[in-house]
């Protein structure tokens, strides 16, 4: 399995759009552009809300354990299958998670996490 880094990050709506001015300014130009992935969030507040002690706890099980269902992974974690199946819902949005349809039942979803360490940077 090919590990990918994931960045998070803290970035003002003001450093967000000087970002974006940059590189269309470079797109514009004819120059490539660098693909940076990441997931930033306009406080440390919001980060917060969404990376909860729970949700993390989730990417850890995942990544560990290699769950075959997302009710198994609530078996483990000893969670309600609903609140776990919210959870990935919006951790998969973000792209925290993949889930993946098995391939011989449909109705079973396979949640994966294919990177290893979470890096946050926060500006000060």
């Amino acid at each position: 399995m090919k590990i990918k880094k994931i960045d998070i990050g803290i970035k003002g709506l003001k450093e967000s759009l000087k970002d974006f001015a940059e590189v269309w300014k470079k797109l514009e130009s004819g120059k490539k552009v660098k693909k940076e992935e990441g997931i930033y969030f306009d406080s440390i507040d919001t980060m917060r809300a969404v990376l909860t002690n729970n949700r993390l706890l989730i990417l850890k099980i995942i990544r560990e354990c290699n769950p075959r269902s997302v009710y198994e992974l609530a078996k483990i974690l000893g969670r309600d299958l609903k609140n776990v199946n919210q959870d990935l819902k919006l951790l998969a949005e973000i792209g925290l998670v993949t889930l993946e349809k098995s391939e011989t039942d449909k109705k079973r979803v396979i949640p994966h996490v294919d990177y290893s360490k979470i890096l946050l940077e926060i500006p000060v």
